[in-house]
């Protein structure tokens, strides 16, 4: 390691989001460039740089930084090169020589101590003298606490998130609470926190780590799905990751519930605890629900006519349930549509669309992602947006932060009837920002399948709506005959009715490859997406979309992209790329963001690459493809489905992983011209019939399986799900 000491001559580049900093430092009469994460650093403050010598194949010799610390000036002739380097503003080169003739290596001490004396140089009033104190004290507080941080192992990023967030107050609040970090600082969670009150000489056993590792425990759980836990599987589950016995912990859950962070109920005689925010929307869900459930009088007779008409001018002939559908739309305040594939829903809704408009009815349309936004688009003629573009996103730090929509219960959409498709993906937290939004008089259809799994965030809203039966449910479940005509269509019906098919026939858009290791279903999974099925179908490769069951294993989401990126985008032939841990990103790469992110910017570029529109927000599951790496600038471009290109840090990568393969569940609500689903073994919950049918579903043209018949078999007979525990149905019933 080398030691370099020196004064900040230049800021070469600075990323305002992760402080990577590259920067000229002067140093006995040389310039050494630094390169790292430096927070705070400005021209002209005294550094010392630990770190080694690298060669860049562009810039030349660089210090890579390890740590750094901040210097202060010993002498007066450092004090005035500091003060001359503009670091504070309203001192410039004349003024500071003034300064330190004036008070020579004295120079910062009166500064700190008896700022007042500066007025004695001409050109400082006691407004300046003031201003010069309250900016030098800002910076020198600062480098204490990144000094103060750094001994309990807190990162500088981490650091500037800390100051920026507390303050002075940061020197208490480690003192006395560090678990505080993990519900304040973005990035910081409880095990981050853990090692940082352990470090602060906290007890394995202090109320503050039990009381935050119960709250991470229920956290985990709300990331699994999960709206509510049984109390004695949440104890069991939070001692685990404490370290702890689970004998005491009620007194702790009953502190949580006396300070309103948990909720404490029962439910079939046991108890249950939810995180508050978690129980609150639940319940506000079901109430908001129940007020727009009213009746609407409509003369029977007319209703009929208006039916007909709807046939006629769309030329369609709707069957009985979906005529159904129109009624109950007509009469009801929430009406509930679903059905599998092939079963008319959207034809239902095209015709719900079309009486609505008879009547002059503004309808809005509406989707979870974007996905399925421009597939309903596609399905209608009419316009749908994501159901965050329909709130107006105005972009949050995160859910629980408020104004984080534009259209509220203050600001409410202004649609007559509100169409939402995809119900099965909607958590518990995106249904109730969405009704907050809708005033009493609207009318609200949800569409879904009740087969697919539920969504990728807290709740199980459509399945529990549906459960409730307070509300109209239309069924559809006649296929009809154009769908016949496709495997996909009748072997996923088969499949929710427990049927097996027959896998030894090959059709052109359904088949099995059966191997029976998972080297040989990776070796013809690669083939199948590189070359066979775009011969096949002339489906680009890129469209074709690889889904398994799990993330990790040989025939994992994981694995399986590293396979893929080096079939189907090898590196070489002038490509950018960049490798973070054991993770290659490179320019034409398929990639998923994997959680919501409420502030990342977006643009949507037209000719000659100007940005025509610009907005907010980027969400769990969408897709799109990697344009740009630029290394010195450590960022990463990705244009997306829907158009919307983000620039990411290289700080943020973590947001992002590969999608040549991606898991069943973040396929959820997308279709996909050929999917290829390879099928061996891995962890029993995971296969099971309703994860088979929503992964055969996904398909547009072509399913093809790459593995035993016998697992299909076994997913097929096995009707096991995994349990989610949730609760709007209970409250519906409440309400």
């Amino acid at each position: 390691m080398e030691i370099v000491k020196g004064m900040v001559e230049s800021i070469i580049f600075r990323n305002d989001e992760n402080y990577y900093t590259v920067l000229e430092l002067a140093s006995k009469g040389e310039t050494t460039v630094c390169v790292g994460i430096f927070p705070r650093i400005s021209e002209g403050d005294f550094i010392s740089v630990t770190g080694e010598y690298v060669e860049h194949p562009v810039y030349g010799m660089q210090l890579k930084s390890k740590s750094f610390s901040i210097d202060v000036p010993e002498d007066s002739e450092a004090m005035e090169r500091y003060l001359s380097s503009g670091s504070i503003k309203g001192i410039g080169p004349t003024m500071a020589a003034r300064i330190v003739k004036t008070f020579g290596d004295d120079t910062f001490r009166i500064i700190e101590e008896e700022p007042e004396r500066l007025a004695e140089i001409k050109g400082i009033s006691d407004r300046i003298a003031r201003n010069i104190y309250i900016q030098f004290y800002e910076k020198q507080d600062m480098r204490r606490a990144m000094m103060f941080l750094s001994g309990y192992g807190i990162t500088p990023v981490y650091a500037v998130k800390i100051y920026e967030r507390y303050g002075e107050d940061l020197y208490r609040i480690i003192k006395d609470d560090p678990y505080k970090l993990a519900d304040d600082i973005s990035g910081i969670g409880f095990k981050h926190a853990d090692a940082i009150a352990m470090a602060a000489g906290f007890s394995p056993e202090s109320d503050f780590r039990i009381n935050a590792g119960l709250l991470y425990a229920m956290r985990q759980k709300n990331a699994e799905g999960h709206t509510y836990m049984p109390m004695e599987e949440l104890k069991e589950y939070a001692a685990e990751i404490l370290g702890i016995s689970k004998e005491g912990l009620d007194r702790n859950l009953d502190e949580l519930a006396i300070l309103r962070r948990i909720v404490i109920k029962e439910i079939n005689g046991k108890k249950v605890v939810y995180i508050t925010r978690y129980y609150y929307r639940e319940a506000e869900t079901a109430w908001m629900l129940k007020d727009l459930d009213r009746a609407y009088a409509v003369d029977p007779g007319v209703l009929e006519n208006q039916i007909e008409e709807t046939e006629k001018r769309q030329g369609i002939k709707l069957d009985e349930m979906q005529k159904e559908a129109v009624r109950s739309s007509a009469v009801s305040g929430i009406t509930i549509i679903t059905g599998g594939p092939g079963t008319g829903k959207t034809t239902a809704i095209n015709a719900i669309i079309s009486y609505f408009g008879t009547l002059g009815l503004s309808v809005a349309l509406a989707a979870p992602t974007g996905r399925a936004a421009k597939r309903m688009t596609e399905a209608t003629g009419h316009d749908a947006v994501t159901i965050h573009r329909l709130l107006e996103l105005s972009g949050g730090v995160d859910r629980e932060e408020e104004g984080i929509f534009g259209r509220n219960k203050d600001n409410p959409l202004e649609y007559d009837v509100i169409i939402i498709d995809e119900m099965s993906m909607v958590d518990i937290n995106l249904m109730s920002d969405l009704l907050k939004a809708v005033p009493e008089g609207t009318r609200m259809i949800l569409a879904g399948d009740e087969f697919q799994l539920p969504s990728v965030g807290p709740g199980n809203v459509l399945a529990d709506i549906i459960k409730s039966g307070k509300f109209k449910v239309v069924r559809l479940k006649k296929i009809f005959r154009q769908a016949l005509t496709s495997n996909i269509v009748k072997y996923a019906h088969m499949i929710n009715e427990g049927q097996h098919m027959d896998l030894s026939a090959k059709f052109e858009d359904f088949f099995l490859l059966k191997r029976y290791n998972a080297r040989d279903i990776i070796a013809v999974t690669a083939a199948l997406v590189k070359d066979i099925l775009p011969e096949k179908t002339g489906i680009d490769p890129m469209d074709i979309q690889v889904m398994t069951p799990m993330r990790k294993g040989e025939l994992g989401a994981v694995n399986l992209n590293k396979v893929l990126q080096n079939t189907l985008n090898p590196g070489g032939q002038g490509k950018e790329e960049w490798a973070q841990g054991d993770r290659i990103f490179r320019t034409g790469d398929r990639v998923m963001q994997i959680k919501n992110d409420y502030q990342a910017q977006w643009e949507i570029e037209g000719l000659y690459n100007i940005p025509t529109e610009r907005g907010t927000g980027v969400f769990n599951g969408d897709i799109g493809i990697i344009t740009e790496i630029n290394t010195f600038a450590r960022s990463l471009s990705v244009r997306f489905d829907d158009k919307h290109k983000i620039v990411y840090s290289f700080n943020q990568l973590e947001e992002l992983e590969h999608a040549y393969a991606i898991t069943i569940h973040k396929a959820q609500g997308s279709e996909y011209p050929a999917v290829v689903i390879p099928l061996l073994t891995g962890p029993k919950p995971l296969f099971n019939r309703n994860i088979l049918y929503t992964a055969i579903t996904r398909a547009v043209k072509c399913v093809a399986i790459t593995g035993s018949e016998k697992t299909v078999e076994y997913m097929i007979d096995t009707v096991r799900e995994l349990k989610r525990y949730s609760s709007l149905d209970l409250r519906l019933e409440e309400a």
